[in-house]
């Protein structure tokens, strides 16, 4: 029997790939996700930062050690017109859910979200391994989407160091044009969005005259239930491996 999600939930998720839970976390507790953002975006220091930006170009990125270098610290991911507007920073990560006693308290410590991993049966013994604050600003986005834009190529490690992008199919293949349509939902404060990873995402362009902030984190199947790739940009160090969602690996599965 589930434990926190109702079945209808858990076949939801199985079935398209995505589910919505309201009111996932409590309004004490994205008060003090919203605060602490703020706080951390106000305590970065723009005077040495390379403006690092995440582009999907295969020109080389600007700053690719601090990008690569990233994924045991929280560092700023910043996307802005003047080095002068913070506020137009895009996103600060990797390792909230790690370093932050806010941000771990509803990512690794949080008996919901265990619970809600042991429903749903996905993975055998998850490790979370990237954590973001993303903000989006006024009149920002809904450029466009992989359902417009097929996903030809991967960005990954070059050997020789720094990044690229290798590809994913020959040139000479013609795309099938994508048919699909996106599922409008709309989420408050404290709402869970549990996305596959092979689901066709996007958010709207930000109407609102406020800043939006969205707390994201990935999570995947651990050794020897899947391997991670190499190649991958994000790589886990000795002194911070990735954390185990799981205190005791899910039994059973569904494919």
């Amino acid at each position: 029997m589930p434990e926190y999600l109702t079945q209808q939930q858990i076949d939801q998720f199985h079935q398209n790939g995505y589910l919505l839970v309201p009111e996932f976390l409590r309004a004490e507790e994205t008060h003090r996700l919203l605060r602490r953002a703020k706080e951390l975006l106000e305590e970065f220091s723009l005077d040495d930062h390379p403006l690092t930006k995440f582009t999907t170009s295969d020109k080389d990125h600007v700053g690719d050690d601090y990008f690569l270098n990233s994924g045991d610290k929280i560092k700023l991911q910043a996307s802005l017109p003047s080095a002068s507007d913070r506020h137009l920073s895009s996103l600060y990560y990797k390792a909230l859910h790690e370093l932050d006693p806010v941000f771990r308290k509803v990512t690794l410590e949080n008996e919901r979200l265990r619970a809600l991993v042991r429903d749903l049966k996905f993975h055998q013994d998850p490790v979370a391994l990237q954590s973001m604050v993303i903000t989006k600003q006024p009149q920002i986005g809904g450029a466009g989407s992989h359902l417009t834009t097929p996903i030809t190529k991967r960005f990954v490690r070059l050997p020789q160091g720094g990044t690229g992008f290798e590809p994913l199919v020959p040139s000479t293949f013609e795309i099938p044009k994508q048919t699909g349509k996106y599922v409008l939902e709309a989420c408050n404060a404290g709402d869970l969005v549990l996305i596959h990873g092979s689901i066709l995402h996007k958010s709207e362009r930000n109407t609102s005259p406020h800043t939006r902030f969205a707390y994201t984190f990935h999570m995947i199947d651990s050794p020897p239930h899947a391997l991670y790739d190499n190649k991958n940009w994000l790589q886990p160090t000795l002194e911070m491996p990735f954390s185990h969602i799981l205190e005791t690996p899910n039994i059973v599965v569904d494919a």
